[in-house]
């Protein structure tokens, strides 16, 4: 529906009544997508109301969109229990679409798109206003996978007076790297200097006030030598991080297996 008092145009918000397993869906028209972007949102199922949850914004990889989280991981499943176990405090967990353009848009602005303002602007604004959980003082975390995982180390790096934590998995961590997976030619993604720069080079340049930051890699994953790169320049710069090596390939039941250690990373920061 169109709503004057909202940042967007339209906004649509799905039904209490027909929602299961605590998954909210959220279409909004987004200035920065030239047209609509969807996001689907864990709200935590809780005894008490609850305001200014965490959010965890968790990206896809290539081919995939808002809804791979939780229809290939059962995040949304596993959040609940460790909820009710009191193994993390509530947290709201928004998967948004990268934009859907190509095989994957990189979480970056090019070919007249900013899919980068989209999720640091976009998606936290639509949890603000149509997720009651939401609010102004929510402490915000990005994480991701492969593409996915790329965007949120560079954007979560980049962005450092907005988010409390960051996340990688199975992480692109340069540009030329996209060519493993994409059909596009990686000219198109080049319209924007982000994309010539490697995650390594997002860091430097903010490096006196990053935020808390981790990434973990299979050791049969394609992407393991990027990461092995990455994780020796943070060292030899001595730049505070955590990193991780895994049994595992560039697949899902890798994420599903270890999307936990990241959750578990924010928890423990929000408990500081």
């Amino acid at each position: 529906m169109e709503d004057k008092t909202s940042k967007f145009r339209t906004t649509e918000l799905s039904d209490t009544p027909f929602e299961s397993n605590n998954l909210r869906y959220i279409t909004v028209k987004s200035k920065h997508l030239m047209g609509r972007g969807d996001i689907s949102v864990y709200v935590p199922d809780t005894e008490k109301e609850m305001k200014d949850l965490p959010i965890v914004i968790l990206l896809h990889g290539v081919y995939g969109s808002h809804w791979i989280w939780s229809q290939k991981t059962g995040i949304h499943l596993k959040m609940q229990q460790w909820i009710e176990n009191d193994e993390v405090d509530p947290m709201l967990i928004a998967m948004p679409s990268d934009g859907l353009w190509g095989d994957g848009s990189g979480y970056l602005p090019h070919s007249g798109r900013d899919f980068e303002k989209w999720i640091v602007e976009d998606v936290v604004s639509a949890l603000i206003e149509l997720i009651p959980e939401a609010g102004p003082l929510s402490k915000l975390f990005i994480a991701g996978l492969s593409m996915g995982g790329f965007g949120a180390l560079h954007l979560g790096l980049k962005h450092t007076d907005k988010f409390s934590g960051v996340s990688g998995l199975s992480s692109i961590t340069v540009a030329e790297e996209m060519s493993l997976f994409v059909e596009e030619d990686l000219d198109v993604y080049h319209q924007n200097d982000a994309m010539d720069e490697s995650v390594y080079a997002t860091i430097l340049k903010n490096k006196e006030d990053l935020p808390p930051f981790r990434f973990d890699c299979g050791i049969d994953d394609e992407l393991i030598g990027g990461n092995r790169k990455l994780h020796a320049q943070l060292k030899e710069a001595e730049i505070p991080h955590t990193y991780t090596e895994n049994p595992g390939k560039h697949e899902w039941s890798y994420w599903e297996k270890h999307i936990k250690e990241t959750i578990v990373f924010f928890d423990t920061i929000l408990k500081r």
